[in-house]
């Protein structure tokens, strides 16, 4: 799905009025149709519904929405806020037919001073301030509002966007200025603020109301962002050859594992395998090496020189892909080795964890980083990369962005919706995933199987899309089976083959 800007939104309106076509007026009251659809689905008609509705067409939905409840029985007031003494013509259109309905209990129509009604507990509050349509960040008498409906015990509904929420960039909003909805009715399209970790907690349960906007200017418009679905994956996984062999089916090396964290390269190796490479080779300190023939007997191993670290780059001429960083520790001599890895290998190579912070303490060694190597942090160790600390999740992404284009190279920023930044500047957010995966280990797994997919003949952009994806299927599909508290990084592992089946009988 494509994330759309604010005003790829507005253009996406516009385009739908003139080639459908259909008057404005219309689309708006196809759209209250469908808000006001899922309202009457989620609250019962003895349910008194209070209505704060801009001078917008996002508080011509909001009356409209209004009239309809009425019509319906629900018990309904609404105020219009027209402060500066002017509305759209559609929110006036729709002002003239809710006046007209005789079913409403009370209208307002703010112009000066405003008495708020009391929000009590029950009461579901429609928010149409301003939906996506908001330039700048809230203040004055609205940004009062705001702050009167969320310390209400009130239920909230916002149309589009929780009113005082920017569509994209809110690192210079004011917090305390946005509307906290429970449930946000979104039309459309997700924006690109419902995919970041920091804004999440403004829009509740979000639902999308399809209102039938053009899909030829949906499936043509250009965008930097979009999302990964199923059948983009389904699209991308390699298909396993009737005759396929061990050779065939690619060759991944995993340098990972220090002394105490031996754990790291289980859990790398077993995702990879999991994902269905043909080999993979773990190279390993001395001191590991029973945990490892153990743990994976299939795995063929390594050992480095040094009982306790990895000391030494090996030979990966043969490999199909190479993962290295996670629990290899972050010693000085670690480090040398593994700059002098990186710039031998002539395969495809995966660097996470430990690879990341020794990156993140020699900032100065990623200008030699090769093209298309794909780094995979989370916001903590992409910070240490970045050398700075950011104030909300969208400068850290704009900066995870600007770094893949500037060096040419794949970066997944890993949260509840992991960002693929793609050196052409595109971004991809993954859909899958749940909180039960915010556990140790639940990065290594991602690894591995990035690893496989690269060895097994994907791209760089296919082989991090679908990896994403799969990663948060099997997630999903053990939080059904275990909960989300109980889940561990190896019950990730224990459901990858069931993510993989459900995929490949699509």
């Amino acid at each position: 799905m494509k994330i759309f800007t604010g005003t790829q939104i507005a253009e996406l309106d516009k385009y739908t009025i003139e080639h459908e076509p259909i008057a404005s007026l219309d689309l708006m009251e196809r759209a209250a149709r469908a808000i006001t659809g899922e309202i009457t689905k989620e609250f019962k008609q003895d349910t008194h519904i209070t209505v704060f509705a801009g001078s917008g067409n996002n508080g011509g939905d909001a009356l409209a929405v209004a009239r309809m409840l009425a019509e319906r029985g629900y018990d309904v007031e609404a105020f219009l806020f027209n402060v500066m003494g002017h509305i759209s013509d559609e929110c006036k259109a729709n002002r003239d037919r809710l006046e007209a309905t005789s079913k409403l209990k009370n209208f307002v129509e703010v112009t000066t001073n405003f008495e708020p009604p009391k929000l009590e507990e029950g009461t579901v509050v429609i928010d149409g301030l301003f939906g996506s349509g908001l330039s700048k960040p809230l203040s004055g008498g609205f940004a009062s509002l705001v702050r009167y409906i969320n310390q209400s015990p009130a239920i909230v509904v916002s149309i589009d966007m929780p009113s005082g929420l920017l569509t994209e960039d809110n690192s210079d909003n004011s917090r305390q200025n946005i509307i906290r909805a429970d449930i946000t009715l979104t039309i459309q399209q997700k924006k690109l603020a419902m995919l970041l970790a920091d804004t999440q907690r403004f829009f509740g349960e979000i639902k999308v109301i399809d209102i039938g906007l053009s899909r030829e200017f949906i499936e043509t418009a250009e965008t930097r962002f979009s999302t990964i679905e199923e059948k983009d994956v389904v699209s991308i996984l390699p298909k396993r050859d009737d005759f396929a062999n061990k050779g065939s089916m690619g060759t991944a090396v995993i340098i990972a594992g220090s002394y105490g964290m031996a754990g790291a390269s289980v859990l790398t190796t077993k995702a990879c395998l999991r994902s269905g490479v043909g080999k993979a080779i773990a190279v390993i300190p001395g001191n590991n090496y029973n945990i490892m023939q153990t743990a994976v007997p299939e795995a063929v191993v390594r050992i480095d020189n040094d009982n306790m670290c990895f000391t030494e780059a090996v030979n990966v001429e043969k490999a199909d892909a190479l993962a290295i960083g996670p629990g290899l520790g972050c010693s000085e001599e670690t480090a040398i080795a593994l700059l002098t890895q990186i710039r031998r290998a002539q395969c495809p190579i995966v660097a996470d964890a430990d690879a990341l912070n020794i990156l993140g303490s020699h900032r100065a060694w990623m200008q030699q980083l090769p093209e298309g190597i794909i780094l995979t942090p989370h916001p903590r160790e992409f910070e240490r990369l970045a050398g700075t600390s950011f104030s909300d999740d969208y400068e850290r992404l704009a900066e995870a962005s600007d770094m893949a284009t500037k060096y040419s190279i794949f970066i997944i920023l890993k949260g509840h919706f992991s960002a693929l930044c793609l050196p052409d500047g595109h971004v991809l957010f993954n859909t899958t995933g749940n909180s039960g995966m915010a556990t140790a280990g639940s990065g290594d797994v991602l690894t591995g199987i990035i690893t496989a997919l690269l060895a097994r003949g994907c791209n760089q952009q296919e082989a991090c899309a679908a990896a994403m994806y799969i990663h948060g299927l099997a997630g999903d599909i053990a939080a059904e089976a275990l909960g989300k508290e109980s889940m561990t990084a190896g019950d990730i592992i224990r459901f990858l083959p069931e993510a993989f089946k459900r995929l490949n009988k699509k």
